[in-house]
């Protein structure tokens, strides 16, 4: 009997031990299939920082593009570049060392910011939506709709509403105690596997995931379905054929993009918890931390005619101040 008193308080204290240290499981142990998805995310990493960092570098350098939409696009290509740094070089790391510890601070902390710029990213993709809204249904008062006192507040509340609903989570989801396992089995520090281990009561955490995520999303996709709404009836409206094939093209891009960040996030958030499989939701993670940074300079910029003309002009000015600098 006093053995079994002993043993059991053993297991009791190893149980409740305070946890500080996490381990993130990520897709696979076999070296081989590591290796190749080191590669493979290393070479999306890096196409996602020259994307998003050459659009900021061009639109800073090139006077044309000074402009409400393209301002709203540099904030996009900041938050984007930023999220996916929070993300991979973390994961590349885990996929070529032994250790793949992250200490309770990190995780807290890589937490804290791909909920902040997840969420700066919805607000910044709603306040895009009615950017377009205002040039392209009413043009002639799009200076007065989109000026500085209108496009700046909304950045500003972006980034805020990103910060507040980090808070939102980040200090309950922490506040749990984790004491039955500290192998988180996914790709980063996320709210949904984090209560998977955690041997606390959970309850009010999947409330708060819930309801936050799920008012923000039918907000900003209400503003976005309500935009480009009024944006189709413009499009309608237009004598041109050509002007509405090319309205259209650009708007369906920008419509499959933003359609693929909040379906994912919405797939991965706003469920119960019982139906959360945590091997679906790597998967689904990577859509959104991943992918969508890197395709967004894709979508709103590349199919871009001003764009497009803004990189010949930078080239050529660029070309030509190296032919005068030879020269003399």
């Amino acid at each position: 009997m006093n053995i079994y008193n002993f043993v059991q308080g053993s297991l009791n204290m190893k149980n409740t031990t305070k946890i500080t240290v996490f381990v993130l499981k990520g897709f696979t142990d076999d070296p081989e299939l590591k290796i190749i998805l080191f590669f493979l995310f290393l070479a999306i990493y890096l196409f996602t920082l020259m994307g998003n960092l050459g659009l900021i570098l061009l639109v800073i350098e090139d006077s044309k593009l000074h402009n409400p939409m393209y301002y709203l696009l540099c904030v996009l290509s900041s938050v984007d570049a930023s999220y996916s740094s929070v993300i991979t070089p973390n994961m590349l790391v885990d996929f070529i060392s032994k250790n793949r510890a992250i200490s309770f601070l990190g995780c807290a902390t890589q937490l804290f910011l791909a909920v902040t710029f997840g969420t700066t990213e919805c607000f910044l993709l709603a306040a895009m939506a009615y950017d377009r809204y205002a040039a392209i249904y009413n043009p002639l008062l799009y200076s007065v709709s989109m000026s500085p006192k209108v496009y700046v507040p909304l950045i500003i509340a972006s980034y805020l509403g990103g910060i507040l609903h980090a808070i939102v989570h980040t200090v309950p989801t922490f506040s749990l105690s984790f004491c039955a396992s500290n192998e988180i089995r996914h790709i980063f520090c996320d709210i949904p596997p984090l209560l998977a281990i955690s041997c606390s009561d959970t309850h009010l955490n999947q409330l708060l995931l819930f309801f936050f995520v799920s008012s923000i999303e039918v907000v900003t996709i209400l503003i976005v379905l309500v935009s480009y709404g009024f944006i189709l009836l413009a499009i309608l409206r237009m004598d041109s054929a050509e002007g509405r094939r090319k309205v259209f093209s650009t708007c369906g891009s920008h419509l499959t993009g933003v359609s693929i960040f909040y379906g994912t996030i919405l797939f991965m958030y706003v469920r119960p918890s019982s139906s959360y499989a945590l091997e679906y939701d790597m998967i689904a993670s990577v859509f959104y931390t991943i992918l969508i940074p890197m395709l967004n300079p894709i979508i709103y910029s590349l199919r871009n005619k001003d764009v497009k003309e803004a990189v010949k002009r930078v080239f050529r000015k660029n070309w030509c101040k190296d032919k005068l600098h030879l020269a003399y």
